[in-house]
């Protein structure tokens, strides 16, 4: 882990301000040096900055909450345009449960109000992630709407990490596995003797999918916060300075560009 924090250090580049011309021609430029093959399957992003990001500017926590909500519509319609096919996004942590409950009131709504735009997309397929009963019954029950949901022609599956952590989770795939041997009359020796990596796998909250290839953190801030702990055991990280509303397509394509570099070892 820490050599990929240094290897992140390293390839990091601050944010550089360009006249409009020369913005548009760099990030031209990047877009040309990334070839599909490179593209990662699955991206993981932490969306983090959105209150540090209202206090630069003197505004209420809500505008840098809305600022986040918006760059999550912008940041999937560029996914969607250079080939990405999963996005895991971590909106809210059991963790953040513990914030004010106005602030938490507000969040919640911009949450709902995020699901509905994401309703009106008939490409995208949406799942849900973490624990619906610490959530208000009426984003439990948009969440719900949308996971059962099937797209018209997916382009783009985006899993909605809301009220979820990554402990959590685990215990939550064992419980579920627990269960389910108990159901087909399995003993708790049979089930310990023969447990596997597969077995929790395939109980955890994105069975059947990709493991995440890149998981982004915007904000500076270099560790996990229990985001996708299991799954993201190989995956490559990039940590970037920019505070989440302010995170740019160049910013994006530069992390994309520092993907493809890297020489993936999955552990060998």
């Amino acid at each position: 882990m820490c050599a990929v924090v240094v290897q992140a250090r390293k390839s990091g580049e601050s944010p550089v301000e360009l006249p409009g011309f020369l913005y548009g021609f760099y990030e031209r430029k990047l877009l040309r040096s990334l070839k599909q093959d490179q593209i990662p399957r699955h991206i993981g992003v932490m969306v983090d900055g959105n209150r540090r990001w209202a206090r630069q500017f003197n505004a209420p926590t809500s505008q840098g909450h809305q600022a986040g909500a918006d760059k999550i519509h912008e940041f999937l319609g560029w996914c969607q345009e250079l080939g990405v096919k999963v996005v895991t996004l971590y909106m809210l942590s059991t963790d953040n449960m513990n914030r004010s409950g106005e602030e938490l009131d507000l969040l919640m709504g911009i949450i709902a109000n995020t699901m509905d735009r994401l309703d009106e997309d008939e490409d995208v397929s949406v799942h849900a992630m973490g624990a619906p009963e610490l959530l208000p019954d009426y984003l439990a029950e948009r969440l719900n709407k949308l996971t059962s949901r099937t797209p018209v022609h997916e382009k783009i599956h985006v899993n909605v990490a809301v009220g979820y952590g990554g402990r959590r989770e685990i215990v939550d795939a064992v419980r579920e596995l627990l269960h389910d041997a108990a159901a087909k009359g399995r003993s708790m020796t049979e089930v310990a003797d023969e447990l596997s990596v597969d077995d929790i796998s395939r109980f955890l909250y994105t069975r059947g999918q990709p493991d995440p290839d890149l998981v982004i953190r915007t904000s500076g801030e270099q560790r996990l916060s229990g985001f996708l702990m299991w799954q993201s055991a190989y995956s490559e990280f990039y940590f970037c300075e920019a505070l989440w509303p302010a995170f740019r397509k160049v910013d994006f394509l530069r992390a994309l560009r520092d993907y493809a570099g890297r020489q993936r070892r999955y552990g060998t």
